[in-house]
């Protein structure tokens, strides 16, 4: 059981780092070779490996969206009891933005996280609106 509030509470303050657009400190809970995967069929889509590919992701979502905020809902671990090891989260979400041409948008999602030693090594975000939808908040 303390591993799940552990995991979850290093997954909810990974979010506030986000939200207050500290990119560094978020980043710091990630490893150096760790992956990133955006859904859809938009430039921002794609698997990212690399802590540099992952940052470099990240700022061009912050540099997009003026405002941003994700609010997660519910987080659940797979295993409660593991606070050392591996683990995976996943974390449903709500998303607000603003992007760079003032639209908003809201979106939802859930985001799939695999922790080692505290750690994202992978992280796979599913967005249930279209396409169409992430088109126009990224400005395609």
């Amino acid at each position: 059981m303390i591993g799940a509030l552990i995991a979850k509470s290093k997954v909810t303050s990974s979010y506030d780092l986000l939200n207050s657009r500290d990119i560094k400190s978020f980043l710091a809970n990630w490893h150096n070779e760790s992956t990133w995967v955006y859904p859809g069929g938009i430039s921002a889509s794609g698997e990212f490996k690399g802590k540099k590919a992952i940052e470099e992701w990240f700022q061009k979502y912050l540099d997009q969206f003026t405002s941003a905020k994700i609010i997660p809902k519910s987080v659940c671990v797979k295993n409660i009891f593991d606070f050392v090891g591996t683990n995976v989260v996943a974390v449903n979400w709500d998303e607000e933005l603003t992007n760079k041409d003032g639209n908003q948008f809201q979106f939802t999602g859930v985001t799939v996280i695999t922790l080692k030693f505290g750690k994202a090594t992978h992280a796979q975000d599913y967005v249930f609106n279209t396409d169409e939808e992430l088109r126009k908040a990224w400005g395609e």
